[in-house]
């Protein structure tokens, strides 16, 4: 038996610049940290040499092309994985639509689990490149690779997506305490409401192409990521909140699903109440909604919020991890 734990991802500024759309011709970069809140894969052998895949639904199918889960489908594909295994999921948090990059993290955990049990170890750089060749190349995802990458390698980074396809993943280096800091002045709440991400990134990618507009407004997106990353160096930890606000802003201006009346009323009464900034994680629509704010001012927002569930996140420095393994019973 083998298992992997897979972070969740909280994506701070420049979203949307990681799709190819827009990358290949401009340049992108993500400012992204991993959470305390995990996809677990295990993986099995199985008594015969049939395929049993456990997650929101089970499946017991005899052969690789019956499976009807097209991430798993694709990952046995690339891996040449027969029959005679098991694999079940579980994850900490709704695992659709919320957000925080779930669909990526299982993908990265369970390239991660599979190639633990047929023996390989795998590097965090080749789990976020693979893991983004079966999204995206083979299962036709409108997608961007962000998610893949803060899944694989965890921590508080500077992701940067060349156009020439690479990526570059950059830990940010801060002052003593700043960390712990940002960690303490994020608040963030589960609005609800999830939708479908791929839905909104392929509008959205369309768009940007068509619209110039649009296109500056991404453009400036990827420059507070950077601006972002020099004012935490520095120790300006306030100016994470205004970049925040500002990003939000243009990011709402990308297309019309990134938010809807209810996100944006309960955003202007965590402002009034004290919030610096913040933002719908994730594509938008749903999932949760995160505030930047001095922790004395916390109360008043979940108080003006009182509608929402507050969920509590830590930052996680660590990426995919294989935290069970047991090969002798495989």
């Amino acid at each position: 038996m083998i298992i992997s734990r897979t972070p969740l991802r909280m994506s701070f500024v420049g979203g949307g610049s990681d799709l190819p759309s827009f990358y290949r011709r401009h340049g992108g970069a993500v400012l992204s940290t991993a959470i305390d809140k995990y996809i677990y894969v295990n993986i099995n052998k199985k008594f015969d040499g049939g395929i049993r895949l456990a997650y929101s639904k089970t499946e017991e199918v005899e052969s690789v092309g019956e499976i009807e889960h097209k991430l798993v489908k694709a990952c046995f594909e690339m891996l040449n994985v027969g029959g005679g295994v098991e694999i079940t999921t579980i994850a900490d948090i709704p695992s659709r639509g919320t957000g925080l990059g779930s669909s990526s993290s299982f993908t990265v955990g369970l390239l991660n689990a599979v190639n633990a049990y047929l023996g390989r170890h795998v590097s965090a750089e080749d789990l976020g490149r693979l893991s983004c060749e079966i999204e995206i190349d083979r299962c036709g995802e409108p997608i961007g690779k962000q998610d893949q990458y803060a899944a694989a390698f965890g921590g508080f980074n500077l992701i940067e997506f060349k156009a020439d396809d690479s990526v570059l993943v950059s830990p940010v280096v801060l002052p003593a305490g700043a960390r712990e800091e940002i960690e303490r002045r994020t608040i963030v709440f589960y609005t609800g409401m999830t939708r479908s991400a791929s839905g909104i990134l392929k509008q959205q990618s369309e768009e940007v192409v068509s619209d110039s507009a649009k296109r500056g407004a991404l453009i400036r997106m990827v420059e507070l990521a950077y601006i972002m990353r020099e004012e935490l160096q520095r120790g300006h930890l306030d100016s994470f909140g205004d970049i925040l606000h500002d990003n939000w802003n243009l990011k709402r201006t990308l297309t019309a699903g990134v938010s809807t009346s209810a996100i944006d009323d309960w955003y202007e009464a965590g402002r009034a109440a004290g919030a610096l900034g913040g933002k719908i994680l994730g594509a938008g629509s749903g999932g949760f909604l995160m505030f930047y704010a001095p922790e004395e001012r916390h109360l008043a927002i979940e108080q003006a919020l009182s509608d929402l569930r507050r969920v509590t996140f830590r930052f996680d420095p660590l990426g995919s991890r294989i935290i069970f393994y047991n090969p002798t019973s495989t």
